[in-house]
Order: structure tokens, then sequence, then C-alpha cells
């Protein structure tokens, strides 16, 4: 992202918000009248049941979704649509769900893919590519690996090198779609905090869908919580994840704790063989 490489205000940095959006697939609703505003320096997570429309919204956020109705704004308040598909790859950028892997490519090579939106029609020069590129595996903790094949990399090694190809495309907001799916604990938690660290430390608005309600805890500063492609509710945690908001959106008995020392939140779902000793609601 640009404060990789220099030191701007946070507060200068871009954003994205959905106002409105209606989202259709053949004519038949999926996502109505959505409204969902990616704050720099922020984490946002959408979150809910399967078919509840999150990664359909994420997909709308990166214009690859077009709405039925409402828009996608940017910081000076016109409408994503408006820009060209470079224009706006230099503002946004997406890490989907799955992404062929190449072979025979290296780690360094991948992650310039992500300088697309800053070279001419036939690869022209790229004055500022040497530094994102290392800037972006520095961070992302895959520079030790800058000369390997990507399709000799772990899945969880893999997920980082795309971050970082993500990274490397110096942008302000960054889309991430399920990024822990797949991966064990020790790559969860690393990917979790590194996409904290970059909203933290280097002031990146992040819209991230997650299927884990405790890693939406951990890392969110809001969540958007989906319900048959309507945003139920949109605050921080707290606001959100209430043992009645949960079990009547999810459609199981949803328990919520509340760590007093850390003050974070843990949710359990309570299936008939769930037992659940010192669990209790927080008032």
């Amino acid at each position: 992202m640009r404060n990789l490489c220099c030191a701007e205000s946070t507060a200068a940095r871009p954003r994205l918000a959905a106002v409105g959006l209606h989202l259709c697939y053949q004519d038949s609703p999926v996502i109505v009248d959505a409204s969902v505003n990616l704050a720099a320096g922020q984490v946002v997570a959408l979150v809910g049941p399967n078919g509840s429309g999150k990664s359909t919204l994420l997909r709308a956020l990166a214009r690859l979704h077009r709405p039925a109705r409402g828009q996608v704004i940017l910081p000076d308040g016109t409408s994503a649509l408006g820009l060209s598909a470079k224009a706006f790859a230099r503002q946004v950028t997406l890490l989907a769900q799955s992404r062929p892997t190449p072979t025979g490519v290296s780690v360094r090579d991948v992650v310039g893919y992500g300088r697309h939106p800053y070279r001419g029609r036939w690869r022209g020069e790229d004055p500022g590519a040497a530094v994102a590129v290392a800037a972006a595996m520095d961070v992302t903790g895959v520079a030790t690996m800058a000369d390997r094949a990507v399709d000799e990399l772990s899945g969880g090694e893999l997920q980082r090198v795309w971050l970082a190809t993500c990274l490397a495309q110096d942008t302000g907001v960054l889309l991430l779609d399920e990024p822990t799916t797949f991966l064990d604990l020790r790559y969860q938690v690393e990917i979790l905090d590194l996409v904290r660290d970059l909203a933290d430390e280097h002031g990146v608005a992040v819209g991230v869908v997650l299927h884990d309600l405790n890693h939406a805890a951990a890392v969110a500063d809001r969540v958007a919580l989906l319900d048959s492609g309507r945003v139920r509710a949109f605050g921080t945690p707290h606001e959100v994840f209430t043992s009645e908001i949960l079990t009547e959106t999810y459609g199981i008995r949803v328990d919520v704790a509340l760590d007093p020392t850390t003050r974070r939140l843990s949710t359990r779902p309570v299936g008939r063989h769930t037992h659940r000793p010192h669990w209790t609601v927080p008032v």
C-alpha cells in the first residue's frame, strides 16, 4: 500500500462505501438495500450464514458485480463505476477465494503481478515497482522465499504471497474473501494478525468476508451481519454479536461470552451434544 513506502496521513487514505446496493443474479435479488462503509485504518468483517450474500456484496465493492440499484462511492463522492479499470485498481484491490497457481514462477514475479495498474499497455516502465514489491514481501513475511517457485509453497505460504500481490498493487482499500479458508490454526492467526497490522500501522481500509465469528470479533472494528441478502446489523462486535441476534440469524442457539480481562467476545453455537459450563450471556 502507499503507506508502506511513504508517510501519508491516515485521514487522507481512500475509503469505499456501498450505498443502497441492490444486487441480482438473473433478475433474482440476492442483496437488498445494503449499505456498508469502509474507513481508513479500520477492518470491517462481513459475516452471516451461507447464502446470505457476503461474497456477492464484496464482489460488488470490487466492481465485479454491477448493482441493479445503488452505488459504490469513492472518497470524493463519485461513483466507482465511472473510473476506468486501471484507475479503480489503483484505489481498490481484491483477494478472491481462489486463484490459479502458476507453475515455475517465482514469488517475486507473482507479487509483481500486483503492479499491473501502473504499467503501460505493453508492460512499460513502472518506476515504483521494485520498492512496492519489496515492501509488500517484507510486510507479509515472504521476502526470504522471493526466488522460490510459488507452486512449491504450502497453502499458508501461498496465501501470504497472494496477499503480498494485493499489497504491491498499492491501494488504500483491501478486500478479502475468506482469506483463512483451508489454513491451519497458525496460518489463520498469522493472516488475521497481518490484516490487523495493515489497518493499524498502514491505515488501510479493509473489508473481509469471514465465516468464523470469533475471528471477526478478534480482528474487526465493525461487523456487517448479513441475513437473507440484507444487512441485519452493522456496528462493533459488541453491538452486533449478541446471543439474541446471532441465534435468530443462524437458526441455532449461539451463546456469547465476554472475557472480563481482555473484554474480547467469544461465540459458541449450541448443539444437542454441546456442553456449556461457565458460559453466560453478557448484559
